[in-house]
């Protein structure tokens, strides 16, 4: 298997933005040329004949790596995609294409669930309005903030896609004293959680739901006017995976009804324009996508994004390809 000696000859397009980190290291590790988006019109005759790799953040700039882009370069390779989310690129068609995609798994898990789980406990204790009451003066002119009603005591989570996030939050929440049963297509061999066949059926054994799943059209509003009902009154719902899950004027809907008792969302289906459904919607707490958006956790991404290229290159293997990809071969 030949290796490519200087990597300083490869070239790595970066379509739109990306970590600065991530930027900073194969601007000096390889051939770096930026374009402002994965357009294949911005593909020149050079772009075509050199790019063999791509490192992109198409979950940030909301572009599509999709069959066009990479058709537009033929002697593509790889795509590191900065993320554990991939839906912004085409992996089926890259797959058959015989480029290989990479993610950004395990480095960002734990600050994840981390994010999760104080998502949690805000929603549920109204930890954002209490702070709230106490700086506008509400605390002196009007008393103590009203007590919650809702607690995270004697809470069942069911975890919708207990992948390495949902089964980090599964212990997190298991510390709490907290039942868990989750939703996946197939059982996960090795854990004792509940296992639900449905979303549905799950939603109707819990009354916290936590959707930790990838975007795409296998999901998209998965979370609907059903599954919100099956979760009942008494309900939580906690979005951090992909804001496309969950279908927005049926959750309002259901805070409005009172069907369920509240959500709390880091993820938006149009991000970062929320609808304002959505910011007028009753016991709502709102993240702006910030669930591994820490310093040390988004450097450790980058990291991990420019040695998938690197290891790629110099060895002639991917360090995170996902499943769509794991059977391409260097060329």
């Amino acid at each position: 298997m030949p290796m490519t000696a200087d990597l300083r000859s490869v070239t790595v397009l970066v379509p739109g933005k990306l970590h600065p980190h991530a930027v900073e290291r194969i601007g000096r590790t390889f051939r770096m040329v930026c374009i402002d988006q994965s357009d294949p019109a911005l593909v020149t005759a050079e772009l075509r004949d050199k790019v063999r790799g791509i490192a992109a953040s198409p979950a940030v700039d909301k572009s599509f790596l999709g069959a066009d882009f990479m058709h537009a370069l033929p002697n593509l390779e790889i795509i590191t995609n900065f993320g554990v989310g991939y839906d912004g690129v085409d992996a089926v068609y890259a797959g058959r294409s015989g480029i290989v995609v990479t993610n950004t798994p395990d480095v960002l898990t734990e600050e994840v669930a981390d994010t999760a789980v104080g998502l949690l406990i805000s929603t549920v204790r109204e930890l954002p309005r209490a702070e709230a009451w106490l700086r506008e003066g509400k605390w002196v002119s009007k008393g103590n903030y009203r007590q919650s009603p809702l607690t995270l005591r004697g809470r069942t989570v069911g975890i919708f896609g207990l992948g390495r996030i949902g089964l980090a939050i599964a212990r997190r929440l298991e510390a709490f004293g907290l039942a868990i049963a989750y939703h996946n297509r197939r059982p996960v061999e090795g854990v004792a959680y509940a296992y639900h066949a449905t979303l549905k059926g799950l939603a109707q054994a819990v009354d916290t739901l936590i959707c930790v799943v990838p975007g795409g059209a296998s999901t998209e509003k998965a979370i609907d006017a059903e599954v919100l009902a099956a979760l009942g009154k008494e309900g939580v719902l906690i979005n951090i995976g992909r804001g496309t899950t969950v279908d927005d004027d049926a959750l309002v809907a259901a805070l409005h009804g009172g069907v369920i008792a509240a959500a709390g969302l880091d993820v938006f289906a149009e991000e970062p324009n929320i609808p304002p459904i959505l910011l007028d919607a009753p016991n709502m707490v709102l993240l702006p996508h910030i669930a591994s958006a820490s310093v040390h956790t988004r450097k450790a991404m980058a990291d991990l994004c420019v040695d998938n290229l690197v290891s790629w290159f110099s060895q002639g293997k991917a360090l995170t390809p996902v499943p769509e990809t794991r059977h391409v071969k260097a060329k």
